[in-house]
């Protein structure tokens, strides 16, 4: 199949190589000159967006907010949806507001064209090894027409609801990472000042019922002192700002996603938002004066 993929960041650039793998012709598109001559020395077509719109029944978009998912869709110049066919197929696979998803969505079926949301979750290890999960919203018929293509991305493919319904979703998963960085770092930080051993503490209760994946994955990077994204710190501040906003909209209380909004500012602010998100630790480094690596 001939498909479409706008957006060849740290995540975009491996999912798209995984469907160039299974056998489909791509033709990309990003603004980043050297993420594109990557693609296109794994097989794909560089394009402009008006020649992917008018050639691929399906497209892909893989951006890091909603304004550039509009801008991509309805630019009076380049905007996919003036040039695509009435029928094509629409997979937003960024991580946006759910409302701005849904006017998306509205702005593309006033030209007959179709829209699913299907953010992700899995980083960049995910990405790479297409294990994914995937969570998408949109019709019936939709979601099972974009089946076989998300199925090489990911492991984990799950039709949350209407239109949507993913992005919101994805809010949720985020929301819960971003608690769960800060109580890992929060919990390793005072085991490290009453004087445990970070690694034992580390084995003892990831056996128990804490154990998680975010368990598993921050606390070998609080060990080695490495923060290198990944997932930056911005991006999820981006989207805990789209928690924030979704629960201004839903009257949803939201104390917890507001602390970790809290702390993701403050080390925005403090010029380490390229930093992986896991760095949410050097947070708690700064409040106790001390590293976690210090003899």
């Amino acid at each position: 199949m001939k498909i479409g993929f706008i957006g060849l960041g740290v995540m975009g650039r491996p999912m798209a190589k995984n469907l160039i793998k299974a056998g489909h012709e791509l033709l990309v598109f990003d603004r980043m000159n050297a993420a594109v001559e990557e693609l296109a020395a794994f097989g794909a077509a560089a394009s402009r967006p008006q020649e992917i719109a008018a050639a691929c029944p399906v497209i892909i978009t893989m951006l890091p907010n909603g304004s550039h998912v509009k801008s991509v869709m309805f630019d009076e110049k380049e905007g996919l949806s003036h040039f695509a066919p009435a029928g094509t197929l629409f997979i937003d696979m960024s991580s946006i507001a759910p409302n701005d998803t849904k006017d998306i969505a509205a702005g593309l079926a006033k030209r007959g064209q179709r829209l699913i949301d299907a953010p992700v979750s899995g980083a960049y290890a995910g990405a790479v090894e297409g294990t994914l999960a995937i969570m998408a919203g949109g019709s019936d018929a939709d979601v099972a027409e974009a089946l076989p293509l998300l199925e090489i991305m990911g492991g984990k493919i799950t039709h949350i609801g209407p239109t949507g319904c993913g992005s919101a979703c994805k809010l949720c998963n985020q929301i819960m990472i971003a608690a769960s960085l800060a109580a890992v770092s929060e919990s390793m930080m005072l085991a490290k000042k009453i004087g445990c051993d970070i690694n034992k503490v580390f084995e003892a209760v990831k056996a128990g019922f804490a154990g998680s994946n975010v368990l598993n994955a921050q606390v070998p990077r609080i060990l080695e002192h490495t923060f290198q994204p990944g997932f930056k710190i911005d991006l999820h501040l981006k989207d805990l700002r789209n928690v924030e906003a979704a629960a201004r909209e839903y009257d949803a209380p939201i104390p917890v996603t507001e602390f970790a909004l809290k702390i993701m500012q403050h080390l925005h602010d403090e010029g380490l938002g390229d930093l992986d998100n896991s760095g949410v630790a050097k947070y708690y480094e700064e409040l106790a004066g001390m590293s976690y690596v210090e003899n």
